[in-house]
């Protein structure tokens, strides 16, 4: 991997981040209201959850 593919993947991410906000931003504030009344044991539930998926599409990629 050269730093060419690591800033397009962070510029994917980006884009990812900001197409919600953008496209329904009452939505998204919803949504920040709603995780904000989770507890910190399913933050980290999710939290680990996405690391794995993570983990799991570089393998399977890669």
């Amino acid at each position: 991997m050269n730093s060419d593919t690591f800033w397009l993947a962070m510029a994917l991410v980006l884009v990812m981040e900001g197409f919600m906000p953008f496209m329904s931003p009452g939505t998204w504030r919803k949504t920040f209201q709603q995780i904000l009344l989770l507890s910190d044991g399913q933050l980290r539930f999710f939290g680990l959850l996405s690391l794995l998926l993570g983990v799991a599409l570089i393998w399977w990629i890669a």
